[in-house]
């Protein structure tokens, strides 16, 4: 059956191939040809193949298959599968309001977002859902289905049946009234210190705009600011519109933001900015990380084109790319990539070239040797092809396998799951208040199973490697074998020690997972820029230096 899968899904490919470049599309007659080889093959399929054939499946299989040879943001959604990307656009849709995900056999409710009808039930981080309503789940069920279940019409009941890890009684029944769930993109802003404002939009959506207005106004009721943040830091993007509009408020009028270059070189859409800004003086510094992708970027990349703002932090995403979503028959929606788009410096950031793969089908990151240099409104260098560079570099720490384990084998998730049914809200005091020190460590420590805890010893796989190269060379003799027992053992590993080792890292997650049981985003996010944050605190330094900010910028 899969290779009947991949015949279809050639044939689609071949109908519907996205030229290598802008100048070459296919002629009708090819598309023509095409279309009726396809149709006569899928005709013949369906009335000539030995078993019985979900049209359904099949079909999405192929249009699956076809679409994953060209860029991963063009996609398909049925009519019954769209909740996700009107969700995006609208920042509202209906259910309970939790965020669940497949692990191992189980479904799991991985978060109930804060004030929504889930959390207000009282379902928890990790209750594995058993029924929804009188629909028992399998351990092949998909999650895409059990999502389907879970949403409905506000003011419906839904009855969800779970099993409570760490809990005397362990089956739990929630009746949950559904409600409208509105995804807030502006989770919290305030003063970070006397005189720096801080905003963190999370989301590019049709609210975004406007939140980031009203924040910046009221910031702007404080005689005393000198300094404003604009925290871009893990957003995913959004509507362009959305983010030419937030670039308003700090450039003047008419300013140009973007412009998207579509499959016909002559066709070009610039966007200006709409309104009278707000606040064109006011020093501003962007903060951006590798999960800083599109509407992000562009406004990042605008601000820091336009010399408006110090960008600090790692380097962004790098997604170049426009979609606009297409009706098509029985009210399927097609998302497809239309254009490109290019920053005030006339740069393009889109760091991967979907249209070259190696023989494995993967594609790569634009090397920086083949980047290109542009400049900013007063001359500075910026690059194209790789994202948004910063003006101001924060390392951050490096991960290595003990830590990925922590948190991809579920450790952190777990543990946090278990304090917080040891813990109720009344032990923990504010978010600002709670500490997560040596005795939570410690507790963790021996939460750990190390029959059970698997992760890649880099010195023990480094000596075997060495010790494989030797023998295979010739090198390896009674005097060099001693050597090699010698180092082993003083390199052996000893799972305590690794994770006094990573004590800092550790205690990090352990804290983001212990608090997102208790507090909102507001103060998730208050509790995030109050007890440390490097970008936060280097762009709080040089937005109360006038003269390093003038220097970065290059203002007189």
């Amino acid at each position: 059956m899969k290779k009947i899968l991949i015949v279809i899904a050639s044939c689609i490919a071949i109908v519907t191939m996205v030229a290598k470049n802008t100048t070459t599309r296919s002629s009708k007659a090819d598309i023509s040809r095409n279309l009726q080889i396809f149709n006569a093959l899928y005709k013949e399929l369906q009335t000539q193949y030995v078993d019985t054939i979900d049209a359904d499946a099949t079909m999405q299989t192929a249009i699956r298959a076809m679409l994953s040879t060209i860029d991963p943001y063009t996609e398909y959604f049925p009519a019954d599968n769209q909740d996700e990307i009107l969700s995006i656009s609208s920042g509202q849709y209906a259910g309970i309001g939790s965020v669940i995900m497949k692990r191992d056999k189980d479904v799991i409710i991985h978060r109930p977002s804060w004030g929504t009808p889930s959390r207000k039930a009282g379902v928890r981080h990790g209750d594995v859902i058993l029924a929804v309503d009188d629909w028992k789940l399998t351990p092949d069920v998909n999650v895409s289905e059990v999502s389907k279940r879970l949403k409905g019409q506000p003011g419906t009941h839904v009855k969800v049946d779970v099993r409570r890890p760490y809990a005397e009684d362990s089956l739990l029944t929630f009746d949950i009234v559904r409600g409208e769930i509105k995804v807030d993109p502006l989770p919290w802003y305030g003063m970070v210190g006397d005189s720096i404002g801080y905003i963190r939009l999370s989301t590019f959506n049709e609210k975004s705009a406007e939140a980031v207005r009203n924040a910046l106004l009221s910031l702007k009721a404080n005689p005393g600011l000198r300094g404003i943040i604009l925290d871009l830091r893990d957003n995913g993007g959004g509507l362009l519109e959305s983010a030419v509009q937030i670039v308003g408020n700090f450039v003047d009028k008419g300013t140009e933001v973007v412009r998207t270059k579509f499959n016909d070189s002559t066709k070009v859409k610039i966007y200006k900015t709409p309104k009278k800004p707000i606040d064109t003086k006011t020093p501003l510094a962007v903060l951006i990380n590798e999960g800083t992708a599109s509407s992000a970027e562009i406004v990042s990349g605008a601000l820091q084109d336009l010399d408006r703002a110090v960008v600090i932090g790692q380097r962004s995403y790098g997604k170049g790319l426009v979609q606009h979503t297409r009706p098509l028959p029985y009210d399927g929606l097609f998302k497809v990539t239309v254009a490109r788009y290019y920053i005030p410096s006339g740069r393009l950031i889109q760091a991967i070239d979907y249209s070259h793969r190696d023989e494995n089908g993967r594609v790569a990151r634009i090397p920086d040797s083949l980047t290109n240099v542009f400049h900013t409104l007063h001359g500075r260098e910026v690059r194209d092809g790789g994202g948004i560079t910063p003006d101001l570099k924060i390392d951050v720490p490096e991960v290595n396998r003990l830590l990925f384990n922590i948190v991809n084998d579920f450790w952190a998730f777990d543990f946090a799951n278990r304090y917080a049914a040891r813990h109720d809200s009344a032990e923990i005091g504010s978010a600002t208040t709670l500490v997560i020190g040596d005795s939570i460590f410690e507790e963790f420590k021996s939460f750990v199973d190390p029959a059970k805890f698997k992760y890649d010893r880099m010195c023990e796989s480094g000596i075997k490697y060495l010790r494989e190269a030797a023998e295979s060379e010739g090198y390896m003799n009674d005097s060099v074998k001693a050597q090699f027992e010698r180092l082993e053992g003083m390199l052996k590993h000893d799972l305590n020690h690794d994770l006094n080792h990573n004590r800092a890292s550790i205690l990090e997650i352990l804290d983001t997972e212990i608090a997102d049981r208790y507090f909102s985003d507001a103060e998730l996010t208050r509790r995030m820029v109050s007890k440390g944050d490097p970008e936060v605190d280097s762009a709080k330094a040089v937005l109360s230096d006038e003269s390093r900010y003038k220097q970065i910028l290059k203002r007189k």
